[in-house]
């Protein structure tokens, strides 16, 4: 069975795109079936990170409308035999998008026989972001640690709670779990960031992951290489444990705790 997972925020440039991309490849690098679809109609990022741009010809939208089936639009990785992705439009308007034709793409997608579907929203609460959360089994909500993000990703939570297919049948809450990005610990410590106890008893989910503030994220975005397939960076190690712990193993949390300074660092300040 198909489970259909949405990364999601309230607050737009925190990440999303960058974790859709990593977790859809670690769950590919796993052996299974994996689509990711680009929902943020009118944008469209995903194809440039998953390094793709080049080979889009149809879109989620020509999906939708009928204007190109399935197997046309979706396109395969070169890295990962088992890993698709459906790029959204760039020129249409999000209302493009309708709950029937998003609900017939997931089922085809379903009959096909892929494992996952994540789906990459759009930020907030528009039609986009309504569609990517609706169907979904669960949501990684991503945060980043300062207040403004962390109090629009509890509107978010509202939303996953009361606004989706599985609360409108009463099969259960969507299944939550938090994942922050650009963490610094030393700005923890120097009380100008959130800690990850902090962010976590204010949404009261469930931290899936901590991803370290890394440049290598926007050199790896920039080459169109998802971030965790850079095995030696502080994200990559981070995005691959999310991923595991997604899949049910048990891993300890790292990146969360301030490098201690050594003796001359402590005298001299440096």
């Amino acid at each position: 069975m198909t489970e259909i997972i949405v990364v999601t925020s309230g607050k737009g440039g925190v990440g999303k795109t960058t974790t859709s991309a990593s977790i859809a490849v670690g769950l590919a690098k796993r052996g299974k079936k994996v689509a990711v679809i680009d929902f943020d109609v009118g944008l469209r990022n995903l194809d440039l990170i998953m390094g793709c741009e080049r080979r889009v010809v149809y879109d989620f939208v020509n999906v939708i409308q009928g204007e190109a089936s399935l197997k046309q639009a979706l396109i395969k990785d070169k890295r990962i035999e088992s890993l698709y992705v459906l790029a959204a439009s760039q020129t249409r308007d999000k209302d493009a998008l309708t709950k029937e034709g998003v609900e017939r793409v997931l089922k085809e997608l379903e009959e096909d026989g892929f494992d996952y579907v994540l789906c990459d929203s759009p930020a907030g609460i528009e039609k986009g972001a309504a569609l990517a959360m609706y169907f979904a089994d669960r949501a990684i909500v991503v945060v980043n640690p300062e207040v403004s993000s962390v109090r629009d990703s509890d509107r978010i939570l509202g939303l996953l709670s009361s606004k989706t297919r599985r609360a409108e049948l009463g099969n259960g809450a969507v299944e939550q779990h938090l994942l922050l990005t650009r963490y610094n610990p030393e700005r923890v410590v120097g009380g100008d960031m959130m800690s990850v106890d902090d962010v976590k008893e204010i949404l009261g989910i469930e931290v899936l992951g901590v991803v370290p503030e890394s440049a290598g994220v926007l050199t790896a975005s920039n080459a169109g290489i998802p971030v965790i397939l850079d095995e030696e960076s502080a994200a990559g190690q981070a995005y691959a444990d999310a991923v595991a712990r997604l899949s049910g193993e048990t891993r300890p949390m790292r990146f969360t705790d301030a490098q201690k300074k050594g003796f001359l660092a402590r005298i001299f300040g440096s």
